[in-house]
């Protein structure tokens, strides 16, 4: 674990912090599953929410490669829908159901630490999202959840997806800062390194049922992040939030 001196630099020196959202603020697969147990209740949640998650590295790749234009995560996720629906017996749904479910995503539950966490780190940093989500799918979201964010930075400001450069030095340009006053706060830690290749400070949060509780993450401490910390509550004591 991080020594308290690490933490204290952080707190004097970072002026902002920039957090990843699916996984990292929201419940993603839980979500998923309890809106499938709520309208078709036939099918394995589980499976589907997998399935589902699996489609999106690959489909911001295409769109990173050139193979199909500037594309917002909603219209992505709605892509990977359609394409899943048969597989999981549900070929049959209306536009209007596609619609609905696929808007899902704007209605993820936080994880229990995550609004009161930030709430507290808003009294000393400026906190925003730095998420390949549209902005319009992380406001309603925050809306709905009561994720108090002062900003709400996307992928889509920078037409770029993690892990491009532009999205984690973007949000320095956008403060007027330099990249190391920027700390990204993910449970990813292939999201973490690319931030910490481009001069962010960088903290994991430990989501060990991201994936839900048949598959638990193996959240051990790597070398790099400057913190490692057990939830959102657990970083703004750290940081004496």
């Amino acid at each position: 674990m991080t020594t308290p001196s690490t933490a204290d630099h952080i707190a004097d020196t970072v002026k902002v912090l920039a957090f990843d959202i699916f996984g990292t603020v929201v419940d993603w697969h839980g979500s998923i599953v309890r809106e499938m147990q709520a309208l078709y209740p036939a099918v394995d949640g589980d499976a589907f929410a997998i399935a589902w998650r699996s489609g999106y590295q690959p489909a911001m790749a295409r769109v990173m490669r050139g193979e199909q234009g500037w594309t917002r995560i909603d219209a992505l996720h709605r892509g990977i829908l359609d394409e899943i629906l048969p597989k999981f017996g549900l070929a049959h749904l209306t536009e209007a159901e596609r619609w609905h479910l696929n808007h899902v995503w704007q209605r993820l539950d936080p994880w229990a630490d995550s609004v009161a966490g930030l709430t507290r780190l808003k009294t000393r940093f400026t906190i925003t999202t730095l998420s390949n989500g549209n902005i319009s799918l992380l406001t309603h979201m925050a809306k709905r959840a009561g994720l108090p964010w002062d900003c709400v930075l996307s992928a889509e400001v920078f037409r770029a997806y993690k892990p491009h450069p532009d999205t984690y030095l973007g949000v320095a340009r956008t403060f007027d800062l330099e990249p190391a006053q920027v700390a990204l706060v993910a449970t990813h830690h292939d999201d973490l390194e690319a931030a910490r290749a481009c001069g962010l400070r960088t903290i994991y949060v430990e989501r060990p049922l991201e994936l839900g509780a048949a598959r638990p993450k193996d959240c051990t401490p790597q070398p790099g992040n400057d913190l490692h910390t057990s939830s959102i509550l657990d970083l703004a004591q750290r940081l004496g939030c």
